[in-house]
């Protein structure tokens, strides 16, 4: 049952909050166009009170899990004193009481990781996550797009935009590819497995599901999650050949190799015929130009603006006026950039120092258990590649909340306390018929 509360959060972060589903706004004035989850949150009372009860929720079911869930905390101390420098910079934040109210929000994308973690069976909770994300999300923003004005927004040009159950055509691509690398994770697994009990039925739901995925992610026409599906199928789907797994040093070459080929393509030239053909100019829509303009605009290169805030600071407000044709924007579209407006050099760092920690762990994990650890180092390597173009580390993001399963889940892996089915026989066979070592066999009454 905990399962639902990080598919009812995930459900309204990668569409809309449930005041827009309801028709309420509680704003002077509601603008589609320029509208972002973070905005509605902070104005509407309704909202504040669903993620409150969600999160007040999770933390109690996280605290009969308290032994379980201190021991990932503590394997995971980037994240703690990212989010503690995160505290730390609300007293310089020109709005303290908003700084801190978005940075407990934030506290909520942890709780809802963990929960999925601690679950008894997490990779059978990831695989429900997966398909009730999916089985929702997915046909009602088919239909939406086909049959309701409420699926499409416009940009400042008039043009006409897919949007589904999402107020953003890029929110709908980026939640579209996390679901959809899940999805492809599944389908492989189960293809591959003939004796699993209801493999034809799950195999059909699992196909169904893929295709309405890749439909939508079509529909969305987002170019930085079309590159990001198709990086993140290639290394879930490589990681699982037989040569990779026999030799798991070989999964850094294929990581090194996708950056290489990267760069080399950037230094020949060639980055004008990617961009081109992943649908954007060759100055990435204008993100280019944002990047050039916002750096200058950061009141505190050492320490930023303070958590989530520099938007709502006048030095914000300096940039929009003198760059209009930007038209008002509320975020720097590159996760490095956005996060040293925010925090500042020291934020970048720590960041830098999650997403090194992560992929060591990671391939730490690919070593022990490939089926798992795949899909994880495809998901932090889609993080780090998303927030080339998009804020991908904001808090209440679905891209943010990917990463941090990405390094929880692996950190379970490594402890010993989450592994995929082959790993799970092994177990078995080595401990005469138990999932566990002599040590971590449960009594009763005790959590798994």
């Amino acid at each position: 049952m905990a399962l639902w509360l990080p598919v009812i959060w995930l459900w309204i972060l990668g569409s809309r909050p449930v005041s827009l589903w309801l028709g309420i706004w509680f704003g002077a004035e509601f603008d589609v166009a320029s509208f972002d989850v973070q905005s509605q949150l902070d104005g509407s009372p309704l909202d504040a009170l669903v993620f409150a009860v969600l999160l007040f929720a999770g933390i109690f079911v996280l605290a009969r899990r308290g032994k379980r869930t201190g021991s990932l905390l503590l394997a995971n101390l980037p994240i703690i004193i990212y989010f503690g420098f995160c505290f730390v910079s609300i007293f310089w934040s020109p709005f303290p009481e908003v700084a801190f109210k978005r940075w407990f929000k934030a506290i909520g994308d942890v709780v809802m990781v963990l929960i999925i973690v601690t679950e008894a069976d997490p990779i059978s909770a990831l695989r429900r996550l997966f398909s009730r994300l999916g089985f929702v999300l997915m046909p009602a923003s088919i239909l939406l797009i086909r049959y309701s004005p409420l699926g499409h927004s416009w940009d400042p040009n008039g043009n006409s935009l897919n949007t589904g159950v999402t107020t953003n055509k890029n929110t709908l691509g980026l939640i579209t590819f996390l679901i959809l690398m899940g999805t492809v994770w599944s389908f492989r697994d189960l293809f591959l497995s003939k004796h699993q009990p209801g493999r034809s039925r799950r195999l059909i739901a699992q196909g169904t599901l893929l295709i309405f995925s890749l439909i939508v992610l079509k529909m969305a026409h987002s170019a930085t999650s079309i590159a990001c599906f198709a990086l993140g199928t290639f290394l879930i789907l490589i990681t699982g050949t037989r040569v990779i797994k026999r030799r798991p040093v070989a999964v850094h070459a294929v990581i090194l190799g996708t950056l290489l080929a990267g760069g080399l393509t950037m230094f020949l030239g060639g980055e004008d015929l990617v961009v081109h053909a992943l649908g954007r100019e060759s100055n990435l829509t204008g993100r280019s130009d944002i990047w050039a303009a916002v750096i200058p605009a950061c009141p505190d290169p050492l320490m930023g603006a303070g958590f989530e805030s520099f938007w709502i600071t006048p030095s914000a407000e300096e940039f929009n006026l003198k760059w209009p044709k930007f038209n008002k924007i509320n975020e720097a579209h590159n996760g490095y950039i956005e996060t040293y407006l925010n925090l500042g050099f020291i934020g970048l760092f720590l960041i830098a120092w999650i997403l090194i920690s992560g992929y060591r762990r990671a391939t730490a994990a690919f070593r022990q258990d490939p089926e798992i650890g795949g899909l994880m180092l495809a998901y932090l390597a889609t993080a780090a590649f998303y927030s080339i173009t998009e804020a991908g580390f904001r808090m209440l993001m679905p891209m943010w909340i990917f990463l941090l399963l990405a390094i929880f889940t692996s950190t379970g892996v490594v402890r010993g306390y989450i592994f995929s089915r082959e790993p799970r026989l092994r177990r078995v066979r080595a401990t005469g018929g138990s999932d566990f070592a002599p040590s971590q066999i449960p009594t009763a009454g005790s959590r798994i």
